[in-house]
């Protein structure tokens, strides 16, 4: 990674920017645009013009409802900044496309950044799933074990 964008922006502060909307991991365009040392209206000016690389799987914009959400859960401002309209989420997927409207040399070397924090969030969420696993199994072994040990007790 060059010493220009590992000043800028690391792997771990990115993963702090990753949110779950809609049962995804998502980036808001606002922090996208940050990154990418672009203002939010270039970032989405160049994908309006390439909208066809950003259906709704890789890109959506947020309800009220959603928005809501995120200014009570992560405490955002609700002057959203003096935007006028609903902030997009871009999915990891989405991220990736940028990288194809974004010409920058900036913007290939962040999404590379993105894209890591991306993988290792993911590993980061099955590490936990097979941990919960784990636990679960043991849980099952040692209640079965203890109801044993209870009947000789009540006896």
């Amino acid at each position: 990674m060059s010493a220009e964008i590992n000043s800028i922006i690391r792997v771990e502060q990115i993963r702090e920017l990753i949110i779950f909307v809609r049962g995804q991991k998502v980036i808001l365009d606002s922090l996208l645009a940050h990154m990418y040392g672009v203002e939010t209206k270039s970032l989405l000016r160049a994908v309006r013009r390439n909208v066809e690389r950003f259906p709704d799987d890789f890109m959506f914009q947020l309800t009220e409802v959603e928005m809501e959400d995120l200014r009570c859960h992560y405490g955002t401002s609700k002057t959203r900044g003096g935007r006028r309209y609903l902030p997009y989420a871009f999915t990891e997927q989405g991220v990736a496309m940028l990288s194809s409207v974004l010409r920058s040399s900036r913007a290939i070397k962040v999404n590379i950044e993105i894209m890591r924090a991306f993988v290792k969030l993911r590993q980061i969420l099955l590490s936990q799933a097979d941990l919960g696993r784990r636990i679960d199994r043991l849980e099952k072994k040692y209640d079965a074990q203890f109801r044993v040990v209870g009947q000789f007790e009540i006896s």
